[in-house]
């Protein structure tokens, strides 16, 4: 199989590229230090597979995931993430990937990953796999913009005047947003909502 790999810290892409390569079955045809460079990558060498991070200058994994389902790409994407966030998770689905794996996993695990998604399969690393699926964003639409105008230090006049709304029915936005978060306080749906990647 053919792989591409994607991940913005020098020392870990090469420890990896070095890895992957002792397997007789894997080649590593290209290195991106960044998401754009990744998605040249993909279109000029059309790997089998690319291993991405999810944060990475210019464009994030998930970029380059949904660009790549945009543009109907041939080839599997796998994240390799140290972020266990169920928004980045529920992005990552949308965007069709085919495994979402830890950092800290045994290399093993990882080539064993590898090839069952080239087999077809998909693959999420177990420990993710529970905490993933079962806390979906119970934020409309709407209650996230409110929340994230708040979190950029927006009144609620300003707010309302934004999205053309009454300050009352900000009032109730936000005070919805914190009965569904379980929040003390904005500051604490503010932090409750970044910590779980619902605030986009």
């Amino acid at each position: 199989m053919r792989i591409v790999i994607a991940e913005d810290q020098g020392m870990l892409r090469g420890a990896l590229s070095a890895l992957l390569s002792l397997e007789d079955d894997i080649e590593v045809v290209g290195q991106a230090e960044n998401g754009q460079k990744a998605l040249e990558l993909i279109q000029s060498l059309k790997p089998d597979l690319c291993i991405m991070d999810i944060e990475m200058p210019e464009l994030s994994g998930l970029d380059v995931a949904e660009q790549v389902n945009k543009l109907k790409l041939p080839v599997r994407v796998v994240i390799l993430t140290t972020f266990a966030r169920t928004g980045y998770f529920q992005r990552a689905t949308r965007a069709g990937i085919h495994g979402y794996l830890l950092k800290d996993s045994p290399i093993d695990d990882l080539t064993s990953s590898l090839r069952t998604i080239m087999n077809g399969g998909k693959v999420v690393a177990p420990e993710l796999a529970l905490s993933l699926w079962v806390e979906d964003n119970p934020l409309s639409e709407r209650e996230q913009s409110v929340l994230l105008m708040i979190a950029e230090g927006k009144s609620s006049q300003e707010i309302a005047k934004e999205l053309f709304l009454t300050n009352g029915t900000v009032r109730n936005y936000t005070s919805e947003i914190m009965q569904k978060l379980n929040a003390k306080n904005r500051i604490d749906a503010i932090s409750i909502a970044q910590s779980k990647g619902w605030l986009g």
